[in-house]
């Protein structure tokens, strides 16, 4: 089973995280999916959808210490700039991941037209919040 149909099927048959959302800058952060990791104590599997209207961004930030993440493009166009690593777009279906302690510079849709939307999947230690943190 490929990765993408891993999480398609996780995601699809996974009890909703909660129902609020969250307001980013310049989009909206949606709980998807969480729950801890029978079989690695200590850490959580979660879920966020962000959604971007065209020409939206977020602030450069950074995520939870523990946080390993894998983000795939659902729809639309993403810039994203990891570290000191280059700014690249990423289109719908492709997908790209974090470090823990990664610094994210540059998340956006690339379009000033289209909206996009990203699933960010989290791993991470069970409580460990926030899952982001802007940049001062």
């Amino acid at each position: 089973m490929s990765i993408n149909r891993f999480f398609a099927a996780l995601l699809a048959s996974a009890v909703f995280a909660g129902s609020a959302c969250a307001h980013a800058p310049d989009g909206t952060v949606r709980p998807n999916f969480s729950h801890a990791l029978p079989n690695v104590p200590g850490k959580s599997l979660v879920a966020v959808e962000v959604d971007y209207p065209p020409g939206g961004a977020s602030a450069p930030h950074h995520h939870a210490r523990s946080a390993f993440i894998y983000a795939y493009v659902l729809s639309g166009e993403i810039q994203s700039q990891v570290d000191d690593g280059p700014a690249r777009v990423y289109r719908a279906g492709e997908s790209f991941y974090e470090l823990p302690g990664a610094h994210h510079r540059i998340s956006r849709n690339a379009s000033r037209t289209m909206p996009a939307r990203l699933l960010a999947v989290f791993v991470v230690d069970t409580g460990d919040q926030p899952l982001t943190t802007p940049d001062e």
